[in-house]
């Protein structure tokens, strides 16, 4: 078993960027929290398992094309389209697995964990249930994470604490899609504030 510790460090060995990002958190059992890697995929719910492999696919099929010159752009701008329009409807999908009982935003997100504003304390070593809903992407994440911080906020708003969650069980390349996200964003901001 992994140590607080070891998986602070884990966290931290990643970038996060402060931008909203809708979560659902669940208490996870202890027989969740230590189900192998092989075990936890086996019980992911489908759409979040097809959700990642639709973004690879996508960026699969897309990528000799891009090479092809000129010539092939309105082929590219077509196929493009009817990603878009495959994105839009696994977003409706997805958001059915939204639950409002569990809803909440994250306040910074990144490939090693999350952060998460919190009006209560919470215990370090509690391990939860996420998804991650990445509206900008198309896609929603499903994986398990273990608190390593609890940190009393900076600001005095609420809410008051600023808990972050570290992953324990996340498949590679929902990671992946979590960190490009994270450089689509900072790309984005660095853009805005050079236009300003």
């Amino acid at each position: 078993m992994t140590s607080i510790t070891d998986k602070l460090e884990q966290f931290n060995a990643f970038y996060l960027i402060a931008h909203p990002l809708k979560v659902n958190i669940q208490s996870a059992t202890q027989m969740q929290a230590e189900q192998s890697m092989d075990e936890f995929e086996q019980n992911m719910p489908y759409a979040f398992r097809i959700s990642s492999e639709m973004s690879e696919i996508e960026a699969k099929a897309l990528r000799p094309f891009r090479s092809m010159g000129e010539k092939f752009d309105e082929l590219v701008d077509y196929l493009q389209l009817q990603a878009k329009k495959m994105d839009l409807m696994m977003s409706y999908i997805l958001l059915q697995q939204d639950e409002e009982a569990y809803r909440n935003t994250a306040i910074k997100f990144g490939g090693g964990g999350i952060v998460i504003g919190s009006d209560k304390s919470v215990t370090l070593g509690e391990h939860v249930i996420l998804k991650l809903f990445l509206e900008t992407e198309s896609a929603a994440i499903y994986c398990m994470a273990q608190v390593v911080a609890c940190e009393q906020s900076a600001n005095n708003t609420e809410p008051s604490f600023e808990v972050s969650y570290a992953y324990t069980h996340i498949r590679e390349q929902d990671q992946e899609l979590l960190v490009r996200a994270s450089l689509h964003l900072q790309t984005a901001q660095l853009r805005k504030n050079q236009s300003n």
